[in-house]
């Protein structure tokens, strides 16, 4: 991770880092990030999307994770002065949960690690989720690697379906 002495003060809005709108934006705060890795936060609530008197199912954890890597896309991009663009949730491999709900009052860390870019914008991340109370080195309540496409022009990828 970059050292605290070059980390932002205070991080983005993550709003303004990922291509979603409305209750459709899951995850609540970035907490850190470099240019491999991101970690936000989300808590778990009564109107969280998707919650059921058990908490939130954790099936909907690959949504938190793919808004994590958005977002870590989004922080990059305004780093580089370039607007958010829009990306693609390509499939994950071994998505394991060791709960079945993130339970409600629960807050959650979303740790995403970038390790693999390739020039066509197709990327793969290893994700976990844990609990922010855990102590370190606990378990993760979620783990899965995840890959991800985001074109160079998503009317245009759309349009035609290359990946060039």
């Amino acid at each position: 991770m970059t050292s605290p002495a070059t980390m932002p003060a205070t991080m983005p809005d993550i709003r303004s880092l990922v291509p979603h709108s409305g209750g459709m934006v899951l995850l609540e705060r970035v907490v850190s990030a470099d240019d491999e890795n991101l970690c936000a936060e989300v808590r778990i609530h009564a109107g969280s999307v998707l919650a059921t008197a058990d908490g939130v199912g954790s099936w909907v954890g690959i949504e938190y994770m793919a808004q994590a890597i958005a977002a870590h896309a989004g922080w990059l991009a305004e780093r580089r002065g370039d607007a958010v663009k829009v990306g693609f949730l390509l499939g994950s491999r071994k998505y394991e949960a060791s709960v079945p709900y993130f339970a409600l009052g629960s807050v959650l860390r979303v740790h995403v690690h970038r390790v693999l870019q390739a020039e066509n914008g197709l990327g793969a991340f290893d994700c976990r989720i844990e609990s922010a109370d855990a102590a370190p080195g606990a378990a993760s309540l979620a783990t899965a690697t995840v890959t991800v496409f985001q074109p160079d022009n998503v009317n245009q990828f759309l349009k035609d379906g290359n990946v060039a």
